[in-house]
């Protein structure tokens, strides 16, 4: 389980909506803050362990406006962190790609995905396990799940051996995690769980894929 401070925080939900697809411009309010996306914006969903980790990665990559944590692939209606952890809602911890297909495509952000965490491994990703851990791709639509069938094909067939168990599922219903889940990994560098796994694993990505990462700001 990831080692938490004590956080003086309530458990508020994101008062976010979340769209497949725009087709005008938007407008989404997330912690009070008014957030625009354009009419180009689209939304994919992933789920590979930890959402801090999740959300760190995709939000380090060209084309990507924001990544959301959250929950989705249950049976659940409005799960909380704590419900999770349970085992028993049927979601997994999940990250809501907002991204500029102009700039990123969805199949560079299903090579992110499948570039960025252990696909083999059941109900988990090092060192957290559970069902709520779980790898999922989400598609939205024939073409999505064509190009996540075809990439765990080529990596089965080059790679993993035939061992890839990510489960590719339709996506129906994504819950925006609780406030304090969001940008885990960059408000709160100091926390242990942050220093031993998430910044771990954000820097193992961008050492593989650097030519997809945005241009640091200084």
């Amino acid at each position: 389980m990831k080692i938490l401070k004590s956080i003086a925080l309530s458990a508020v939900f994101l008062s976010a909506i979340i769209f497949t697809n725009f087709t005008k411009k938007e407008e989404i309010k997330e912690n009070d803050k008014i957030i625009s996306y354009s009419k180009d914006t689209k939304v994919a969903y992933f789920a590979s362990g930890c959402f801090w980790c999740v959300e760190a990665i995709f939000e380090s990559v060209k084309g990507v406006e924001e990544a959301v944590s959250g929950y989705a692939g249950g049976h659940t209606k409005n799960p909380t962190y704590r419900k999770i952890g349970t085992g028993r809602t049927g979601h997994s911890e999940t990250v809501a790609v907002y991204y500029n297909p102009k700039v990123v495509s969805f199949q560079t952000l299903v090579d992110v995905y499948f570039g960025s965490h252990n696909p083999t491994t059941k109900n988990g990703q090092h060192p957290d396990y559970g069902s709520q851990y779980r790898s999922i791709a989400f598609y939205s639509n024939n073409k999505e799940k064509q190009i996540i069938e075809n990439t765990i094909k080529k990596l089965n067939k080059e790679i993993y051996k035939g061992k890839i168990v990510t489960e590719v599922t339709k996506f129906t219903k994504f819950y925006p995690a609780e406030e304090y889940h969001q940008n885990y990994e960059r408000l709160h560098p100091e926390n242990p769980y942050v220093q031993k796994v998430s910044i771990p694993r954000l820097n193992r990505f961008k050492q593989k894929f650097p030519e997809l990462l945005k241009k640091e700001k200084h």
